[in-house]
């Protein structure tokens, strides 16, 4: 068996509303598909706006359940006719006041596999997500799919390399980086945050950016989506930082174990000295 994956990731402009957010990304998929990818990610809260630029109670009505709402269910019946890993970044209701950043991740026959809840949750000017997530209360889990051992980490946690190091140590290969994320605020940390988490895991990231301005703010999603390997280097380049784009790319799972045996940053870790590192 082959430990090249072709993987795929979409950076999307909005386009005013849910069912032609979705179909767009479906047309996406069924192209990635035909260029023969095997998994595919989207961007943070896909299907919608990035509402989180203001505070607004009138935005919960983006909000669903996962996996039984309609984009999940959506998105299980485009795994299963592209016969492609997904996944899908949501707005979730667990029930009445109990709402998350949550991404489904599906296999590519359609089964639900189960979400990742974001963790870190921001609330500073542009950005305030306190507003409407709960920080998430799910773990770190790393999903066995038809493809490998993929994981997700969403946006601020990009910050945080305590998520990071429990995908590795779970067994993540991959670990999809959705995200929404402005211009003027982390340009320069999108270039350097991802492959540095890459190189200190020693697995592929695939880190998704929103791209141009909403609506609901003045913030400017630079794009800029990208693979990379665990050296640290990016894979075929990054998309653009203006327009809309579908990444395909072929990531080479056994690099994975090579660069483990030469840098063999497991093998040294310490966690007997790391108690501190979680003191309160």
């Amino acid at each position: 068996m082959t430990s090249v994956v072709r993987a795929a990731l979409v950076q999307a402009t909005w386009t005013g509303d849910t069912e032609s957010m979705i179909a767009k990304h479906e047309e996406h998929a069924r192209e990635a598909a035909r260029q023969g990818a095997r998994v595919i990610g989207f961007q943070e809260v896909f299907n919608a706006p990035y509402f989180c630029q203001v505070q607004d109670p009138e935005h919960y009505r983006w909000a669903e359940p996962v996996p039984e709402g309609p984009t999940v269910t959506r998105m299980r019946e485009l795994a299963r006719e592209t016969g492609m890993v997904i996944v899908a970044p949501v707005f979730e209701i667990e029930g009445s006041g109990f709402y998350y950043n949550t991404a489904a991740v599906i296999d590519a026959d359609g089964s639900y596999l189960g979400k990742y809840r974001k963790h870190h949750i921001p609330q500073v000017e542009g950005f305030w997500e306190k507003y409407y997530f709960r920080p998430g209360n799910a773990g770190w889990p790393v999903f066995e799919t038809a493809v490998g051992r993929i994981g997700v980490y969403i946006c601020y946690d990009r910050h945080f390399p305590e998520g990071w190091r429990q995908l590795g140590l779970a067994g993540a290969q991959l670990v999809y980086n959705p995200s929404a994320t402005s211009r003027g605020l982390s340009a320069y940390l999108w270039q350097l945050e991802q492959p540095a988490a890459a190189v200190a895991n020693e697995y592929f990231v695939a880190a998704i950016n929103r791209v141009g301005q909403e609506e609901y703010g003045d913030n400017d999603f630079y794009g800029t989506s990208y693979f990379v390997d665990p050296r640290g280097r990016l894979v075929g380049g990054a998309a653009s930082d203006k327009d809309e784009e579908l990444l395909v790319r072929d990531l080479d799972f056994g690099l994975i174990d090579t660069v483990r045996q030469q840098w063999a940053f497991y093998r040294d870790r310490r966690p007997d000295a790391y108690e501190g590192l979680v003191r309160p």
